[in-house]
């Protein structure tokens, strides 16, 4: 029989309702980014605000918004019924008018109407840089990530384990990153709504201090008769409602999920691979403005990312259904990738690591290689789904178009030298050691060059 030995004394929290898990976001322009955080402060209680400025300079005052959701706006359950919790308040404020470059504290704060200001902990971050500013620029990119306990305990069929090793290895690594994208399937809740602050808790060491942009997936979005372009039950009845509430993306309409970023000499277009991108589509028509309406000269690094795989994968579960990508993924878009020579596609959604060689309509316009250089011959497509859910498995008969594979978890990282040289990385989440890489070295002319499919029509006039 059990027998009681002693009792501790009684753990209560200090405040259960103080402002925590900061996470910042580019904004809507260059200059202009974001914090969210998460309180038990409704605004009949205290008013929000973020104390920010110049490392080592006064510090001004910004207004917060106050945003939440309810039950009722869940699709289904287990969301709707035992998986929902109340979420609580989630705030967002805006640091606007940035100079490029420089440090800025900042602190989330709520003021209650009797005087006295709850404050959080004080952060930092770096200001983005000018866009088409020549100075070293890193973006790390993954998805699938999901979280985990250190010790092992409280996850249901471990599903997550390899997440605990990709966090670490980004905040081992954090003086060395400059922005985070986390492309879909964020942290797996499933309609168990309080993993989310869980999640949000996990990652805090990196969100607090770089933009911590994300992307939507099947895990956050998918519902039937939600208006998903997938009628699956792998949002666990949530639907999308806590992921556009959650984290804050620079988006027209949150709702939708896609939208653009600009980072220095990067141009990044994040599609919502859960709403159909089809031609004709409002998405179709973003993505085309995405990409053609940058200034390769000032920003030559154009990259296209996504959740689920518009591009090419060797994974089983594509391979059982007879192809290699969600259905009418790349026939809807290559045109477009080839015509607005994107240099690299990024998706998740299959847990590994896989590499194209420059590929386009299924065949190598260039052998697939570590090293680049000249005029763009086609898309270079990379799955990072190895964030750290369960791993997939790849066909056993491997494609021509498939360079590189590696079955384990891991994020890629880009790394924009100057104008000219771009190099991409792929580490692994056990050790951070590179396991594939390659360098793209490219001249202003050599964007302009033609290539297959992407000439602009010309004039025998002079």
């Amino acid at each position: 029989m059990p027998k009681l030995i002693t009792r501790s004394n009684s753990i209560t929290f200090a405040n259960p309702k103080a402002p925590v898990y900061p996470r910042l976001a580019q904004g809507k322009s260059w200059d202009e980014m974001t914090v969210t955080w998460t309180s038990g402060y409704s605004t009949k209680e205290a008013t929000p605000f973020v104390e920010w400025g110049i490392q080592g300079q006064i510090q001004i005052l910004s207004p917060a918004g106050t945003l939440t959701f309810s039950r009722d706006t869940m699709c289904g359950p287990p969301a709707r019924t035992v998986g929902w919790r109340d979420p609580g308040f989630i705030h967002t404020s805006f640091f606007k008018d940035l100079w490029p470059n420089l440090k800025y504290t900042y602190r989330i704060g709520h003021r209650l109407f009797n005087g006295q200001i709850v404050w959080g902990r004080q952060n930092s971050f770096k200001a983005p840089p000018y866009p088409g500013e020549d100075s070293l620029q890193r973006v790390v990119i993954f998805g699938d990530l999901g979280k985990a306990e250190i010790d092992g305990s409280n996850e249901y069929n471990d599903f997550e384990r390899g997440s605990i090793n990709t966090t670490y290895q980004l905040v081992k690594d954090l003086k060395n990153i400059d922005m985070v994208m986390h492309i879909g399937d964020i942290c797996y809740a499933s309609g168990y709504l309080s993993q989310w602050d869980q999640f949000t808790a996990q990652v805090e060491p990196i969100a607090s201090t770089v933009p911590y942009m994300v992307a939507s997936g099947n895990h956050e979005r998918d519902w039937p008769g939600s208006g998903s372009f997938y009628g699956t039950l792998d949002s666990g009845g949530e639907c999308g409602v806590p992921a556009q509430n959650m984290f804050y993306v620079p988006a027209e309409n949150r709702e939708q999920f896609w939208y653009l970023t600009d980072y220095g000499m990067f141009r990044f277009c994040v599609a919502n691979t859960e709403l159909d991108w089809r031609p004709g589509t409002e998405q179709y028509k973003f993505i085309e403005h995405c990409l053609s309406s940058v200034d390769r000269q000032k920003q030559p690094w154009l990259i296209f990312l996504a959740h689920r795989v518009l591009g090419y994968s060797s994974a089983t579960f594509y391979g059982a259904e007879g192809t290699t990508e969600e259905p009418m993924g790349r026939e809807s878009l290559q045109l477009l990738w080839q015509k607005y020579r994107v240099d690299i596609a990024m998706y998740g959604h299959v847990h590994g690591y896989e590499r194209t060689c420059p590929v386009y309509e299924n065949v190598c316009v260039a052998k697939g290689s570590d090293r680049y250089s000249g005029a763009f011959t086609a898309t270079t497509h990379v799955v990072v789904g190895g964030g750290g859910a369960s791993l997939a498995e790849y066909t056993a008969e491997r494609a021509r178009w498939s360079h590189a594979q590696d079955l384990d978890y891991g994020f890629a990282k880009l790394t924009a030298f100057n104008h000219t040289t771009l190099l991409m990385e792929y580490k692994r989440s056990r050790d951070g050691s590179v396991r594939d890489s390659f360098t793209v070295s490219r001249d202003y002319r050599d964007v302009l060059a033609c290539g297959v499919d992407n000439c602009a029509a010309t004039t025998m006039a002079s």
